[in-house]
């Protein structure tokens, strides 16, 4: 096998719940790289990205695609609907992005089905008081059926017949299970299925083995940057189970989402916001219940780029951080929002955690603990001066550069970069040699 010696192959990774700014991040980064691979999640993630005066909202596509000649890549470990991706599609040419025959579609995903997204919602309403909180946009029933080995892919469209009688098959027992435990059959007839597979054909020139494509685009001495969807706190595995999402959102899905082994990625970098958020139901340690939770919402713009919920707010938690970081292996930390926190006279990090009179700094599996858990904090000083749309560490209040400094130290990774603004030039690089290293080495 060949190799792209000194050619690094990059995974971004959320280090948090998700929402940390991933998507101007990648699309700053993809300036480097050849091809932008997402590897898992569905359209219940959105990235937002503010590129020449535009905002765009990507929630299946891989944010590469905003950038002129980029490949984006879907691996098998997305989920698809097909109808949200094609009117992603032309959402994105009526904006003068060119995207159908730039886009390589994995033939091995799975795709979400409408009879997924009715589970999703009976699901949920039968839970009651104790519901996750989803987008009930029928992710978790596809990677379900996934794991059950009922589940159809891609590839299947390709045979229509054979779509048409596996289709009919599954959606059998879907209503024998939704008429069991639900109330009512919520799945319906079976008519739609060849409108689906109608809609679903446009998608076909743009099937192809994504893990043969990228390995062999590696070896021809390209360079790949691997797109995560939510944050490791919501992997499938390591997150706060049970609320969750279905996939693994931390660097290991990079692997199994596209078909790329672990040892032909050469560095993982975690971004985090300055502060913490999360969406939905689930243990918030560092979460902030006051008046300042809602201020700092409010300068943030914490919504859902999706779903357009209020996200909930909280105080960087070094715990969960470090947690992030050896979980994900990370080789450096970029850190988004920072300008939020500007007008702060103190600001809260959370240190370590206490439970029945016991101090300490691991993160717990079990979520009832981390939901009781108190924090204790260490305050520093705010700097109480603008650092929005600055390119320069060095032009950064000192008071700005310690906390960061202090938020390094305290996890353990370097911070390689600080984005302080939405667009994608609003960002510093703290380390020329170490970016230098990792990013821009092509």
């Amino acid at each position: 096998m060949k190799t792209s010696e000194g050619k690094t192959n990059v995974a971004i990774v959320g280090l948090q719940w998700g929402d940390e700014g991933k998507g101007k991040i990648v699309d700053t980064l993809s300036e480097h790289f050849d091809i932008v691979a997402r590897y898992q999640g569905g359209a219940n993630a959105g990235h937002t990205v503010v590129a020449g005066g535009k905002k765009f909202i990507l929630q299946l596509v891989p944010t590469g695609i905003l950038r002129p000649g980029k490949i984006a890549v879907i691996g098998q470990g997305v989920v698809v609907n097909p109808e949200a991706l094609l009117n992603e599609l032309d959402g994105l040419e009526k904006n003068g992005v060119h995207a159908h025959q730039r886009l390589k579609i994995s033939d091995r995903a799975h795709l979400i089905m409408p009879y997924h997204r009715s589970h999703e919602v009976a699901a949920e309403q039968a839970r009651g008081s104790g519901k996750i909180g989803t987008t009930a946009k029928g992710i978790g029933p596809t990677y379900e059926d996934k794991s059950g080995r009922r589940g159809l892919r891609t590839g299947d469209l390709r045979n229509p017949e054979a779509f048409l009688r596996k289709c009919k098959a599954v959606l059998s027992e879907k209503d024998r299970i939704a008429s069991a435990l639900f109330e009512g059959a919520p799945f319906g007839g079976d008519e739609w299925i060849e409108e689906y597979i109608e809609k679903a054909r446009d998608l076909l020139p743009m099937l192809v083995d994504t893990s043969e494509y990228l390995n062999n685009e590696i070896d021809g001495g390209k360079r790949i940057l691997f797109e995560g969807a939510q944050g490791t706190l919501l992997d499938i595995d390591h997150g706060t189970y049970p609320f969750v999402t279905s996939s693994n959102a931390s660097a290991g899905g990079a692997s199994t989402g596209t078909g790329v082994g672990p040892t032909r990625i050469g560095a993982v970098m975690g971004v985090s916001k300055a502060y913490t958020t999360r969406v939905g139901s689930g243990p918030f340690p560092t979460e902030i219940l006051d008046d300042g939770g809602e201020e700092l919402r409010a300068r943030g713009s914490e919504y859902g780029a999706v779903t357009g919920r209020p996200r909930r707010c909280g105080w960087f938690d070094v715990p969960a951080a470090r947690y992030g970081a050896r979980v994900n292996g990370l080789s450096a930390m970029i850190i988004t929002k920072l300008d939020i926190l500007d007008t702060l006279e103190e600001i809260p990090v959370g240190m370590e955690y206490e439970y029945q009179g016991k101090r300490f700094t691991s993160f717990p599996a079990d979520v009832d603990i981390l939901d009781e858990v108190k924090v204790h904090y260490r305050v520093l000083p705010g700097w109480k001066q603008s650092t929005f749309g600055l390119k320069e560490f060095s032009k950064l209040p000192q008071k700005a550069q310690d906390y960061l400094h202090f938020l390094s130290d305290q996890v353990g990774v370097e911070i390689a970069m600080v984005s302080t603004g939405p667009e994608r030039e609003q960002a510093i690089w703290c380390d020329e040699t170490r970016s230098a290293n990792l990013i821009a080495s092509k």
